[in-house]
């Protein structure tokens, strides 16, 4: 897969003056000091606590976490001043990529930390920044589809679906019976994205966005029928679909007030908190009528960089090793709901019993956001779309925004 023009990325490091080193130094005692920058808010306790013992466990190394709200911009931010810290989690975004094409991140290809993880995960990181080199390591991942009601499922005598036409017979079922299908939450834009995700991966795939960016396709071209599904959906919903929140789903789902959410699984201890004993299940969102097609949507929700400037390269590896030990990875997956890319180690919460089959053999698709610049502004653009109800021009909207910024990158 071509890079964005090289020439772009030569102007970027020169706008980002990628000329001095991290922020470590060593204290006057020997010992070093490791700044890690992560951009998750709702991780910081779980890696503070992970932190606290590893530098317990070595104490000629300090890990100090940096966990600023707004993360990615402040990241970006300090890349221009020449303070680019010495670890970096993040999520394998659009961001991620423009950033190891700009040189800022330690290679890691070959390296041993890469032998702990499954290879999959790392094939991702690859396809976001179309290198050849590695420059971080998968450490965790979520996904995304349907979320249910167990009980009510139970109540209506519905099954899990395992196809699109198996999926709209499951909602007018509970339709029927007076039982809100799906919870929409698509007053917050990037809740209406969720279908776009879970449907463009298993109906168009990540090789179309290979293809998009050597200008061989479109999305007028390929996504009419994940436009047109996402449109039926809205035929599921309750009566105020642009009028609620994602916090506002979380509450009513936790409260039985629908069947099915379509969601990620960052929402199970949102909803779990509402009402800590609701039986959630969870299912890919099948989006054919041929079952063996269906992949569940799975990205790396937080991947590990070294700085390619710190200091200290080898302590910040002992640092991405200790993460990478099977009981502190199982830590940490279990205290944010979360998936491993660490192989052998699996998320055991019952809610998400449904999905490890998908991980296991390897049927899961990364999110196809993740390769959308983030200037097309899609959320926002779906959220229209769902409101206009016009195809045509909102895929357009989309090709026109993307070659702008394709435009952009190649001069």
């Amino acid at each position: 897969m071509r890079k964005w023009g090289s020439a772009w990325i030569a102007t970027m490091l020169l706008v980002l003056i990628l000329t001095a080193c991290g922020g470590s130094n060593t204290a006057g005692n020997n010992v070093v000091q490791l700044e890690f920058f992560q951009n998750k808010p709702e991780a910081k306790a779980s890696f503070d606590e992970l932190i606290a013992k590893f530098n317990k466990e070595h104490p000629n190394i300090r890990v100090s976490q940096v966990n600023p709200p707004d993360a990615e911009t402040v990241l970006k931010t300090r890349v221009v001043k020449n303070a680019v810290p010495d670890l970096i989690g993040m999520g394998a975004t659009d961001t991620y990529s423009l950033l190891a094409q700009s040189g800022i991140f330690l290679n890691l290809t070959n390296d041993p930390l890469l032998k702990k993880v499954n290879p999959q995960y790392v094939q991702m990181l690859s396809d976001v920044t179309g290198m050849q080199e590695v420059t971080g390591v998968p450490f965790a991942l979520n996904a995304s589809g349907i979320i249910y009601n167990k009980a009510i499922f139970e109540k209506l005598g519905l099954s899990v679906p395992k196809t699109w036409d198996e999926l709209i017979a499951t909602a007018q079922k509970a339709k029927d019976a007076g039982v809100i299908p799906f919870y929409f939450t698509y007053k917050d834009d990037w809740q209406s994205n969720l279908p776009f995700n879970d449907m463009g991966g298993s109906l168009v795939g990540i090789d179309f966005y290979k293809e998009r960016r050597e200008n061989k396709t479109t999305f007028l071209a390929a996504y009419q029928e994940v436009a047109q599904k996402q449109l039926e959906l809205l035929n599921y919903g309750h009566n105020d679909n642009f009028g609620k929140g994602y916090s506002d789903g979380n509450r009513a789902f936790g409260n039985g007030q629908a069947a099915m959410y379509i969601q990620g699984s960052w929402a199970i201890s949102e909803i779990r908190k509402v009402n800590p004993d609701i039986k959630l299940g969870f299912f890919p969102l099948p989006a054919s009528n041929d079952e063996s097609q269906t992949k569940l949507t799975a990205g790396v929700d937080t991947l590990l960089a070294i700085s390619a400037q710190t200091e200290h390269p080898e302590e910040a590896k002992q640092f991405l090793s200790f993460l990478l030990e099977p009981q502190n990875s199982q830590q940490y997956i279990d205290q944010q709901n979360l998936f491993s890319a660490v192989d052998g180690v699996q998320q055991k919460d019952d809610s998400v019993s449904g999905l490890l089959p998908y991980f296991e053999q390897g049927k899961i698709v990364d999110f196809v956001d993740h390769y959308i610049p983030s200037a097309v502004q899609l959320n926002p653009t779906v959220q229209a779309f769902l409101q206009n109800k016009d195809i045509n021009g909102f895929l357009n909207t989309l090709d026109k925004e993307w070659n702008k910024v394709a435009a952009r990158r190649a001069s």
